[in-house]
């Protein structure tokens, strides 16, 4: 059986990553609320999907034809452990064709216009 566009998860897992995304859209931080409400209105025509299981990660939010994951990190992202988590995370994205962009809670709370002209940018720049 051909596997869909968005199905981009193990099969192994992805009933499990399934329920944690569910979990997730169900708990989002204030960030991610802010941060949603401005992409769910298909940014440059894009349209982008909120806590999408991608191999073992889910990624915050993702808009899958320009192949590019926006990460919203909380405090906790400051700790070297995380960081290293991080790393390995992004790395492992990268390797599967997507470009990842990491904001903090502090940017898109305090600068969401900021963050939305950043991922328009990334958008045109992954359209050339």
């Amino acid at each position: 059986m051909d596997r869909k566009g968005y199905e981009t998860s193990s099969r192994e897992i992805y009933d499990l990553l399934k329920e944690y995304a569910k979990s997730n859209r169900e708990e989002m931080t204030e960030s991610e609320k802010v941060l949603w409400n401005a992409l769910r209105n298909n940014i440059q025509g894009y349209r982008f999907r909120r806590q999408h299981a991608i191999g073992q990660y889910i990624a915050d939010f993702v808009c899958l034809p320009a192949q590019l994951v926006i990460e919203v990190d909380g405090g906790y992202h400051q700790s070297l452990e995380q960081q290293e988590m991080d790393n390995i995370r992004t790395n492992y994205l990268e390797e599967k064709g997507f470009h990842v962009v990491r904001f903090s809670n502090e940017e898109v709370s305090t600068n969401i216009k900021g963050v939305i002209q950043i991922i328009k940018d990334e958008l045109i720049r992954l359209e050339e």
